[in-house]
């Protein structure tokens, strides 16, 4: 026992106090006391404590957990266990970044709207006088895509952006100068047809139609300043909509709450989910007996020679090596482009379509319309996280027995073919979809991968075992786009695609085969 809490426990309590405090600290340090520059508020509040959250749990928890005996009939937990030391450290994280912003905001009182630039900017505001006008509003209709590997959820987002005036008879004499913001949201499955989309998309309008009409917006007990979020971009493009006024930076959100109960109960829950934390991983350590050849190599100081070969693989799959430098590339571009979407603020888990779309996705009247581009841009573009983590394992795969088997040309022009094959196959098929990601293209190198082997240009021996995988892995996607929600239209077009280029290839590979051989008979007499 006494081994368990000094290896694995105490490590990990000590890293979630550190990582709660220290990030929470330069948070408010850097974001918000300094202001030295500006992030959205996803990154700061959930990507950055979940990236950093699962870097320490997996990295540096990961192999202390080996102590443990975590082998059952279907396979090892150790996995599961780091996910909860994940999970663990993650939510307090997320809950002390949300009250580091309430608990340090400050209250700047003012007669009316129109002295609101003649202070410093503080994160909360009261009015003494204000008129909040319900007749010139902006309204901006936005839609988000969440998907997993089991569910896709549509969700929908109506932003209502109103002027604040001091009073109603300055309605109309010129631009306000700040607006009051209110937003509806809805969450349906993505998996739904387009017309029962519709259906629900026109209900979800009607309802908060009627509820805007009902609505009181004249009693608040103070205002919230919006900074770098997504919220602010939806009201500013709602304002932005709204032709008559000027756009400004000043966006309100009307709080009924006491002032004093801003923080709600986030410092309680800061600690309480950390104590849950603690709680869950004592039990989880507890249980399972020790792995006595662990143990006394950790005792002993000696290496870890399993994380040493899991960190070579790892390594091997993003750096370049002799028959390997076009997928690090690939890889290399897409990762790049999901940074560069990330850290302009664009998201984190998931994208809005309007970015992807000014970022190079295929979408229908604006491909069709001259920018044929798009039909490679859109590969190296993906959703989200989960989307791209789907599509880095799928590519990895295939590629260590392709791409050396091809040779870098045939490999990089099988993957571009498919991949435009698969975003023209797409356009065909959709009349308005925004279709993103290299799926396509990837499911053209397991088609071509598939007709290699069926062809014997790969033999049993090398790809026997990848073969069984390749069809198990196409059967799964298709059959998960089949509910909806994915572009499958893009996945048949990419597999068809790379089996007949797969086929074009087989007897330039023959010609070469033989050439090769007769060059090593000749040389050899």
């Amino acid at each position: 026992m006494k081994d368990k809490l000094q290896i694995i426990y105490k490590p990990a309590i000590l890293t979630l106090i550190v990582l709660v405090i220290g990030y929470t600290s330069l948070h408010w340090l850097i974001f918000i006391e300094l202001e030295l520059f500006s992030l959205k508020k996803m990154i700061l509040d959930f990507g950055i404590p979940i990236t950093l959250a699962g870097l320490v749990a997996w990295i540096y928890i990961r192999p202390k957990l080996k102590i443990l005996d975590l082998e059952i009939s279907t396979g090892s937990m150790i996995d599961f266990c780091t996910m909860l030391v994940w999970m663990g450290i993650t939510a307090p994280m997320i809950i002390a970044q949300n009250y580091i912003q309430t608990s340090t905001g400050k209250l700047t009182e003012l007669t009316s709207i129109n002295e609101i630039n003649n202070y410093e900017e503080t994160k909360y505001y009261t009015l003494d006088h204000y008129y909040i006008d319900k007749s010139n509003i902006g309204v901006y209709h936005d839609y988000e895509v969440v998907t997993t590997k089991s569910s896709s959820k549509l969700h929908m987002m109506l932003y209502v952006a109103m002027p604040i005036y001091e009073s109603e008879d300055n309605v109309n004499l010129k631009s306000p100068i700040g607006w009051l913001g209110h937003e509806y949201r809805e969450t349906i499955s993505n998996r739904l047809s387009s017309e029962q989309k519709e259906t629900k998309n026109k209900e979800f309008t009607e309802e908060s139609q009627t509820d805007f009409n009902d609505r009181e917006f004249s009693k608040f007990n103070y205002f919230d300043r919006l900074g770098n979020s997504k919220e602010f971009d939806g009201f500013s493009n709602a304002i932005k909509a709204n032709k008559r006024f000027k756009r400004t930076d000043v966006i309100l959100v009307g709080e009924n709450e006491p002032f004093s109960e801003r923080n709600g109960n986030r410092l309680f829950w800061i600690f309480g989910s950390s104590l849950i934390s603690c709680v869950v991983w004592l039990i989880m350590i507890l249980i399972p007996s020790y792995d006595t050849r662990e143990l006394n190599r950790i005792k002993a100081g000696k290496p870890d020679r399993e994380a040493q070969q899991d960190l070579k693989d790892f390594l091997g799959y993003i750096t370049f090596k002799d028959g390997y430098v076009i997928t690090p590339l690939i890889l290399y571009g897409i990762v790049l482009m999901y940074l560069i979407m990330t850290f302009g603020g664009y998201g984190f888990l998931s994208f809005k379509g309007q970015d992807l779309i000014k970022f190079g996705a295929n979408y229908g009247p604006i491909t069709k319309g001259g920018e044929w581009w798009r039909l490679l841009t859109c590969v190296f573009l993906h959703g989200g996280i989960m989307h791209l983590i789907l599509n880095i394992s799928g590519l990895v795969f295939v590629s260590f027995v392709l791409e050396p088997f091809l040779g870098q040309v045939k490999y990089l022009l099988l993957f571009l073919v498919t991949g435009i094959l698969a975003s023209v196959t797409s356009l065909w098929w959709h009349d308005s979809t925004i279709s993103i990601g290299a799926s396509g293209a990837i499911f053209g190198l397991y088609g071509a991968f598939i007709s290699l082997m069926l062809t014997k240009s790969i033999s049993d021996e090398i790809g026997g075992f990848f073969l069984t995988f390749s069809l198990i892995f196409i059967g799964i996607n298709l059959l998960f786009g089949l509910s909806g929600g994915i572009d499958n239209a893009a996945h048949i077009g990419g597999l068809l695609s790379g089996f007949i280029c797969g086929l074009i290839l087989y007897p330039i590979i023959l010609i070469e085969k033989k050439t090769k051989e007769s060059t090593a008979a000749n040389n050899g007499s």
